[in-house]
């Protein structure tokens, strides 16, 4: 379908771009389709029985439709489906991989995806179908997809993603998106629980939602000196408060009586207080739990530059850390290293980190997670294994990942402190 010289040189009809190409040779595996014997072909199917007996009639016989079959199941493939590819002869030999990808949802922005389940309202919420078997069936769909996600993801829902999203969900005990403020009460003597949604309506979340929290944390900086430099009542309040505060900047405290004492601007200082309160916490949190050192081996063990011994003197030298962080490392190993974490190495590990038997039960499953053994067959078909866990991570290095020596820490909007 590429064009020759003559057609290009006439510009011709027949020059057409790689992507106008590819969305003509993608088709419908229900469709009456051309055979192309001279080419490969890759099918992308969900592993039903009418999928495989399709593709088996496709490549099967002494005239298949294409050269060689690339298979990748959009979910996790039944022993029988794949048996009845292993047990024709003559359809094995022309299939050049097979594989479950893990893929059956829609990303619909960075951040979101769908299931694509537009009847899941109906088929659940129906009056008296609960229990019944379209419910039971929609039920089943769903969580297939959805685990179809964590599959894919393979250790991500475990490692510290260090967004301020994530921090705020992981370390502050949320209710879903209820966050509880601690505020000033009216007579001032005492503080008040007041609870707030980090939601779209606050458009300092927004801003700061999927940013580095060490990011995060110097725009809030930013914003604070901003604030107070643009407005003179703001500057007196500092002045009177000011040799009670670290450096003369405003403790969180200091900024919640800001609101009290300037209610013109107690929107705008509102959330800033909210969120400088809640990078406080973050930060507070993540010393106390020694989060930049478990957050660096989580890394290490993931990009391959670190292992069994670096796990091992970890478990032994840092007794500080707490079990969840433990189990949460145990977790990463196994997913990445299934093969040792089920051998005498596991068992070892677990007394190590202090872990219970239950909680290996939970490190054992993430095997179930991984991609199947890539060694190619007796018989000549072979699986095919994706790196890309790797790759994903180096794209989120700029957004999530912990890449520096020292954490800011809010006291200073002129210069940022460092804890080391």
């Amino acid at each position: 379908m590429s064009s020759d010289s003559d057609s290009s040189s006439r510009g011709g009809a027949d020059h057409r771009s790689f992507g106008e190409i590819t969305r003509d040779l993608v088709e419908d595996l229900y469709k009456r389709r051309q055979p192309l014997p001279s080419l490969d072909a890759i099918y992308f199917i969900q592993p039903t029985q009418e999928n495989v007996h399709i593709f088996m009639s496709d490549m099967s016989g002494k005239h298949p439709l294409y050269k060689k079959a690339y298979i990748f199941f959009s979910s996790p493939v039944q022993k029988e489906l794949v048996d009845q590819i292993k047990h024709n002869s003559r359809v094995l030999t022309r299939v050049g991989a097979l594989s479950e990808m893990n893929l059956e949802y829609f990303a619909i922005d960075s951040q979101g995806f769908v299931t694509d389940h537009d009847k899941a309202l109906e088929e659940l919420f129906t009056e008296s179908v609960e229990g019944s078997m379209k419910y039971n069936s929609c039920i089943n769909t769903m969580a297939s997809r959805i685990a179809t996600v964590f599959a894919s993801m393979r250790i991500a829902p475990i490692i510290h993603e260090w967004t301020y999203d994530a921090m705020c969900h992981d370390l502050l005990c949320m209710d879903g998106n209820k966050y509880v403020q601690e505020v000033p009460s009216k007579n001032g003597s005492a503080t008040e629980k007041k609870e707030v949604l980090l939601e779209d309506h606050d458009p300092l979340w927004l801003e700061l939602q999927h940013v580095h929290v060490a990011d995060a944390n110097l725009r809030l900086h930013e914003k604070m000196t901003n604030f107070i430099s643009k407005n003179k009542a703001a500057q007196l309040h500092q002045a009177r408060f000011g040799q009670q505060t670290r450096g003369g900047e405003l403790s969180t405290k200091e900024l919640q009586k800001t609101v009290q004492a300037l209610p013109q601007y107690s929107d705008q200082i509102g959330k800033l207080s909210l969120h400088v309160e809640i990078a406080d916490k973050l930060f507070e949190i993540i010393k106390q739990q020694n989060l930049k050192d478990v957050g660096q081996l989580e890394q290490d063990l993931v990009f391959g530059d670190a292992g069994t011994k670096e796990l091992i003197d970890f478990f032994r030298t840092r007794r500080d850390i707490s079990r969840e962080n433990k189990l949460r490392l145990l977790m990463v190993y196994a997913a990445i290293n299934p093969e040792k974490i089920q051998s005498d190495k596991g068992g070892k590990l677990m007394q190590l980190a202090g872990l219970s038997a239950e909680d290996m039960i939970a490190v054992k499953n993430m095997r179930c997670l991984c991609a199947h053994d890539t060694k190619k067959s007796s018989t000549g078909g072979f699986t095919m294994k994706f790196e890309l866990q790797k790759a994903w991570y180096q794209k989120r290095t700029n957004r999530g990942r912990l890449n520096v020596d020292v954490i800011p820490v809010l006291s200073h909007p002129g210069g940022v402190d460092r804890e080391t």
